[in-house]
């Protein structure tokens, strides 16, 4: 049977409710994972999940632009927390010499050290807090799951090319 049939046969109610326990599941785990970070290492949530991305980029640096859609902030937004980090000597502002246009944001030294240990702590929170309860299979499916959603229903700006600058 295709994943398409068996949609198909699930009751409105029962697929409304799968789906509520979704999203009520992700932020009660969000929920638990941000005030756990914020005790540990006082940051928002918006500043550890672009601490991540950083750390996990090449060079540790991104496109401002770009970062701002992949945290899901709107640019005002994404501008006040970074001159946060800034400030806290976290990350700096590089412009690329090639298209003006293009502002990256890059881990600091600083940043990067911090950032290292965001990841851990995230990392070791996660496993509490997902894989125990979930187990290394269930884990990796629900992950597969999210990519395939993800895949599914795309974000159009990022179709359209939306914070994807060129290379500097």
């Amino acid at each position: 049977m295709t994943a398409a049939r068996d949609a198909g046969l699930a009751a409105d109610d029962e697929i409304i409710t799968w789906w509520g326990l979704v999203i009520e599941g992700y932020h009660a785990t969000q929920a638990r994972i941000q005030a756990e970070i914020g005790e540990r290492f006082d940051l928002a949530p918006a500043s550890f999940d672009i601490l991540i991305r950083l750390v996990r980029s090449p060079d540790h640096r991104m496109p401002m632009t770009r970062l701002a859609h992949e945290a899901a902030l709107s640019s005002g937004g994404f501008t006040k927390v970074a001159d946060r980090l800034v400030a806290a000597d976290l990350i700096r502002r590089h412009r690329c010499d090639r298209d003006r246009r293009v502002t990256y944001a890059e881990l600091t030294d600083h940043g990067l050290d911090i950032a290292k240990q965001v990841r851990a702590a995230g990392a070791e929170i996660l496993r509490r807090r997902v894989l125990a309860p979930l187990g290394p299979g269930d884990s990796q499916w629900l992950a597969d799951a999210m990519r395939a959603l993800r895949e599914a229903n795309g974000d159009p700006q990022e179709e359209r090319g939306v914070g994807r600058p060129g290379a500097c």
